[in-house]
C-alpha cells in the first residue's frame, strides 16, 4: 500500500515525522515541508518505507556518498549544512527543555574534521554463498557491502581492502565477523571479533595478510596475531601505546574539540579527578598544568595512560588506577582532594558516580557526554544537589547522525 504524506519535522533520529490517521509515523531521509510516497514496513507500525519524494524542501541537496539510502551508517546526508547544523543544536536544546534545565547552549562545534578514524565492519556470507564484508543496512542486520566510504579520514585508506581480505579465509568458519580497524599514528591497528579460536593454519594466514597490507597490529579477541609495529596515537606531547580494540574518539578534530573544552573548564584547577578517562585524551592534556588521578574500569588503558604519563616529561603527577565507576564510584569523602571532577562516561552515562558527586562538595565539574538523554538525567542529578550549569557547549564529531557530544559546566552554589 503506498501513502502519500506531508513531513512535520525531522525527529531526534533523523527520520523526517508525518501524521497517519492521528499517529506518528517516522520517514527517513526525508525533511520538514516535503510531500513524499512511503509504504508501511513490516512488523514496525510507526515506521514508513521513503518510496520517492513528489515535492521537495528548498533545503534538500543531492547526498555525495552511492551508499546512501541503504547503508546504516549515515541518517543525514540530503540536508543543507546550515539548517542541519540548527537542528542538531536544537536537539540538545529541547532535551535539556524537557527536563527543565535552564542553561544558554553554546553555537554548534563542528568536529568531523578529516573524518572517522575508527570503524567497525562486520563480515557475512550472504545468500548463494557471497561473502558481504560492510554496514549494517539502515533498521536490519543485513550486511551492505562498501568498497569505499568518503566520511573516513585518509589514515583509514586501506581499512576496507584489509577488511575483505581478513573476512575472505575467515568466514568459512560460519560464524559472523566484527572488523574494528583504527588508524593510529603509525598504521591500522585491527582487532578481529567473532572468529572464536583459529586453527594454526589460519592464524598463518592471517599473519600473511597482515604483512601484505602492511597492518601495525593484527589482533583476534586482542589476542596478537601479528605486530609490524606497536601501534600508538599521540595525546597532547605523549605517545600513548594503544590497547589491543581500544576505545578513542571517533575523529581526530572531535577528540581535540572536547579536549581544549574541557582544558577551558579547568584552567585554575590544581588537582583534578579524570573518571571514565579511557587512555588519557584529558588527562594526558590536562596534566600539563594540573596533578590528575585519573580512574578508569579498563585495566588495558589505565595500562597505556600510565606508561604515557611515565614517559612523557614536563607533566605535572598522574596516577591512573583501575576502577569499575559504575559498581564502585568515588564517594564524596574520596572527593574531598579534588578542586575539579571530569566526567566522560559512555551513553548509558554516570548515574552512579553523578549521585556521589551531587553529595560532595567539589567546587567545579566538567561532564562531557555523547547522549543527551542521559546527560541531562545526570545533570538533573547535579542541579538538585546544590550545582549550577554555567554552560553546554554541542559537538559534531558524528556529521551526517544524529548523534551529538557536549561539554557542559557545572559550579556548587555557595
Amino acid at each position: 500500500m503506498v501513502e502519500r504524506l506531508v513531513i512535520d519535522h525531522v525527529g531526534h533520529r533523523g527520520d523526517g515525522v508525518a501524521l497517519v490517521d492521528g499517529q506518528t509515523v517516522y520517514v527517513p531521509y526525508t525533511l520538514g515541508g516535503e510531500t513524499v510516497e512511503a509504504a508501511p514496513v513490516a512488523g514496525h507500525p510507526d515506521r514508513r518505507r521513503l518510496l520517492g519524494v513528489e515535492h521537495a524542501s528548498p533545503e534538500r541537496i543531492t547526498p555525495f556518498c552511492p551508499h546512501f539510502g541503504v547503508c546504516g551508517g549515515c541518517a543525514i546526508q540530503h540536508w543543507e549544512a546550515e539548517r542541519y547544523r540548527a537542528w542538531k543544536r536544537d536537539l540538545v536544546i529541547e532535551t535539556l527543555a524537557q527536563a527543565k534545565i535552564d542553561c544558554e547552549v553554546a553555537p554548534l562545534v563542528d568536529a568531523h574534521g578529516l573524518g572517522r578514524r575508527r570503524i567497525t565492519l562486520h563480515a557475512r556470507m550472504g545468500t548463494h554463498d557471497v561473502l558481504k564484508v560492510g554496514y549494517a543496512e539502515a533498521n536490519s542486520h543485513d550486511i551492505i557491502p562498501v568498497d569505499r566510504c568518503p566520511i573516513l579520514d585518509p589514515a583509514l585508506n586501506g581499512a576496507l581492502e584489509a577488511a575483505w581480505a581478513i573476512a575472505e579465509p575467515l568466514i568459512s568458519i560460519g560464524k559472523p565477523l566484527d572488523i574494528q580497524i583504527t588508524a593510529a599514528d603509525n598504521g591500522l591497528d585491527v582487532d578481529v571479533r567473532g572468529s572464536g579460536p583459529l586453527p594454526a593454519k589460519l592464524i598463518a594466514t592471517l599473519s600473511r595478510v597482515a604483512e601484505r597490507h602492511r597492518l601495525a597490529r593484527l589482533t583476534r579477541h586482542g589476542e596478537l596475531v601479528l605486530m609490524r609495529a606497536p601501534p600508538t596515537i599521540t595525546i597532547g606531547n605523549a605517545q600513548v601505546p594503544l590497547p589491543a580494540g581500544s576505545f578513542l574518539q571517533a575523529t581526530t578534530a572531535g577528540e581535540q574539540a572536547l579536549a581544549e573544552l574541557v582544558a577551558g573548564h579547568c584552567k585554575r584547577a590544581k588537582h583534578i579527578a579524570d573518571l571514565f578517562c579511557g587512555v588519557g585524551p584529558f588527562a594526558l592534556r590536562l596534566a600539563a598544568k594540573s596533578r590528575i588521578a585519573a580512574f578508569d574500569s579498563d585495566p588495558g588503558a589505565i595500562t597505556a595512560l600510565q606508561k604515557a604519563a611515565t614517559s612523557t616529561p614536563g607533566l605535572k603527577p598522574l596516577k591512573a588506577e583501575a576502577r569499575d565507576l559504575f559498581r564502585r564510584p568515588l564517594m564524596p569523602q574520596e572527593l574531598r582532594d579534588y578542586d575539579t571532577v571530569v566526567f566522560d562516561p559512555p551513553r548509558q552515562g554516570a548515574q552512579a558516580q553523578v549521585l556521589q558527586l551531587a553529595a560532595s562538595k567539589v567546587p567545579v565539574v566538567v561532564a562531557v557526554s555523547c547522549n543527551v538523554a542521559t546527560f541531562a538525567r545526570d545533570a538533573r542529578i547535579l542541579i538538585d544537589g546544590g550545582y549550577r550549569p554555567e554552560s553546554v557547549t554541542p559537538v559534531d564529531q558524528f556529521r551526517h547522525t544524529p548523534h551529538v557530544e557536549l561539554v557542559a559546566r557545572f559550579v556548587l552554589k555557595r
